[in-house]
Order: structure tokens, then C-alpha cells, then sequence
């Protein structure tokens, strides 16, 4: 299913299963809809509306030169709830999502939604600066741009082992991290160039400051992607309402390494 956003006319693909309380997942940095294929089964079966988006340059969305900026993101998510006309809606995303949907709520408010869960979410501030002196330095940043540039493929590749931590002894296969890898470079490069630049330059400590929902927080310790003390061990600090399960085996890839107990742990937030 598709619609078109009001703000630039970019037409983004959705998919909509199930009738219930609505449950949004929004994706990770490169990754289409089809991340969350060990979780969308999972709610289906516990009675819930399963709504997920391709956002623009990913999936099967349109791939603009243009409106990868985390506002615009953030209206796209919006525009899609608005579209279906979502209501009490729990927000789930990962990664770069859950800066769309933290910036979501800063800009659109809480009218339609109820509490948000993020995996791994790239919040509140990775870049270094002089109020935030542990995070990424500016050149790491570029250095990781250029490699992105020169050889995605390979950049993936070189990575893939430890975005599920499989040296801790985590079970993925072989196949899993291939078809993970082939998901990620089917999205367009100038959004994966774009979106990879804000993750680590946009400053999202007023938005989770401003959150004013209940917060899940679930993140890998051993997370080589966006690493928990820049990111969720910071945001349960500022955030007004928020809880934090640290994984202590798990690296990025949680929603997929440590499926069984990501699930169960949305599940019982959802109902608290």
C-alpha cells in the first residue's frame, strides 16, 4: 500500500496487518520494512494492528535526491499515522528510527500516541563536542562517510559479525546476515549517505528531554553500531518517563539475535 506526503509529494510504502491496538514500527538506518519479520507475527498473534514503513529511499518508497533531513523524517512518520488515522498508537522503532520518532513527538505531539519502545535508538547525541566530550569525534564521522562512499558493500561486510555479536555466542546464521546485508544495500546510497551523516551530527537532547510518553529503552551492551553509554545509557537520564534493559550479550541487531526476549519485553511494557 502507498500514499503520498503532503509536504513534498514523495509517495512512501506501508503495510498494515491486523486489527487492534496499533503497533508502528519504524526501521533502522538502510533497512526496509522486512526487519521486522520476527516481530510483526509475534503482535499479529496477541491481537494487535501491525503497521510498519518503508521510509523515503528505502524499501519499496519512493528514492528522492531530497528530504532525508530528521524534520522531514519525522513529518513522513507523521504523515503516515495521520493517514491511517491512527489513535493510542505505540510507536517501535530502531536505531536512526527512534531519532524519527523522538523527533515525531517533539514536532507532532502526543495526541496519537501512547508510549514508544527503541532498540538501539541513535539518541540523544553522538557527536562530540564540548557539552558532549564522549561522543564521536568529527573525523571518525567523515572516515566512516568516506568508507560508505568508496564500498558499502564492504563496509557491511566488514561489520556484519559484530552487529549481532556473534562472538559472544549469539545464534544467528550465516544466511540471517547475508539476507540482512542484501536488505541494507538495497537502499538508495544518498539516503544512506544522508541518514548515516544526521545519526551522528543531530542533536536530539531537548526531544527526549520533551518526551512526553512512557519509554522503553532495550539496547545491546556489547552494541558496536551506536554504543549504550552515548546513546541509551544518556537518554534514560533526560528522558521524563523511560526504562532501560541493557542486553548484556547482544550487539545492534538485537531484533533479530535476541528476538524471543525483545518481544517479550515490548509486550509487557505495552501492557503495564
Amino acid at each position: 500500500m502507498f500514499f503520498t506526503t503532503p509536504t513534498d509529494g514523495t509517495t512512501l510504502a506501508y503495510e498494515d496487518y491486523g486489527t487492534g491496538t496499533p503497533i508502528v514500527f519504524v526501521a533502522g538506518w538502510s533497512l526496509p520494512t522486512d526487519m521486522w519479520e520476527r516481530q510483526t507475527p509475534f503482535f499479529l498473534e496477541q491481537g494487535y494492528r501491525c503497521v510498519l514503513l518503508d521510509r523515503r529511499g528505502h524499501g519499496r518508497s519512493d528514492r528522492p535526491s531530497a528530504g532525508y533531513d530528521t524534520d522531514t523524517r519525522a513529518d513522513d512518520l507523521a504523515a503516515l499515522i495521520e493517514h491511517l488515522d491512527l489513535r493510542d498508537a505505540i510507536l517501535v522503532a530502531h536505531s536512526t528510527g527512534g531519532a524519527e520518532v523522538v523527533r515525531y513527538l517533539a514536532r507532532h505531539g502526543a495526541d496519537r500516541v501512547s508510549r514508544i519502545a527503541l532498540l538501539g535508538a541513535a539518541i540523544p547525541f553522538m557527536r562530540q563536542t564540548e557539552d558532549n566530550p564522549i561522543g564521536v569525534p568529527d573525523e571518525l564521522i567523515d572516515a566512516t562517510l568516506a568508507d560508505l562512499r568508496a564500498d558499502r558493500a564492504q563496509w557491511l561486510a566488514d561489520r556484519a559479525q559484530g552487529y549481532y555479536a556473534t562472538h559472544l555466542g549469539t545464534r544467528v546464521s550465516p544466511a540471517t546476515i547475508d539476507i540482512e546485508m542484501r536488505r541494507s544495500m538495497s537502499c538508495s546510497p544518498i539516503a544512506a549517505l544522508e541518514i548515516q551523516r544526521l545519526a551522528f551530527r543531530t542533536d536530539h537532547r531537548a526531544d527526549v528531554a520533551a518526551v512526553p510518553v512512557p519509554m522503553l529503552l532495550l539496547h545491546g551492551v556489547a552494541d558496536q553500531s551506536i554504543p549504550i553509554d552515548l546513546s541509551s545509557r544518556q537518554t534514560v537520564k533526560l528522558a521524563p518517563d523511560a526504562e532501560l534493559k541493557e542486553y548484556p550479550n547482544a550487539g545492534h541487531g538485537l531484533y533479530q539475535s535476541h528476538a524471543d526476549r525483545v518481544n517479550a519485553d515490548i509486550l509487557a511494557f505495552i501492557k503495564a
